[in-house]
């Protein structure tokens, strides 16, 4: 049986683009993948903020190498991760879920495929302060 289905040719929708910029985010859904040269966190953020990218999702890793623990830590302290476990060494998938916090995005792509980068992270209270600086440094770089 055949079926039509508009827009099923295009390759990227508009609502598909990857996401740039700051958005204040609940993590959806955590996973550890371990891999022997490069073990990583996977997340998939649902964005809360701007309410014009409201319910759009995205996912990134944090590689947890030694060269990359800063950056893990950093994710863990800002969304609010239970401290208490993070002294321990300790990584609770279950406890990611439904953190919030804000992060900035970029992306990537290698060799066809798009990766979304999570470049910084702040806590959720400081999403009112960071997304006006945003908006003014966006409009005066429209401005100059």
């Amino acid at each position: 049986m055949k079926r039509h289905i508009p827009g099923l040719h295009s390759r990227q929708l508009d609502g598909d683009r990857p996401l740039e910029g700051l958005f204040l985010v609940r993590v959806e859904w955590a996973s550890y993948r371990w891999h022997p040269q490069k073990a990583f966190l996977m997340l998939r953020f649902v964005v809360l903020e701007p309410e014009s990218f409201e319910r759009r999702s995205f996912s990134g890793r944090l590689y947890s190498t030694e060269r990359a623990l800063w950056k893990l830590n950093w994710f863990l302290r800002d969304f609010g991760y239970d401290m208490e476990l993070l002294s321990q060494d300790q990584m609770d998938e279950k406890a990611l879920l439904n953190l919030r916090g804000v992060v900035r995005t970029t992306h990537v792509t290698l060799n066809g495929h798009t990766f979304q980068n999570l470049e910084a992270f702040a806590p959720a209270a400081e999403w009112e302060e960071l997304s006006h600086s945003e908006a003014s440094e966006t409009h005066a770089q429209e401005h100059r």
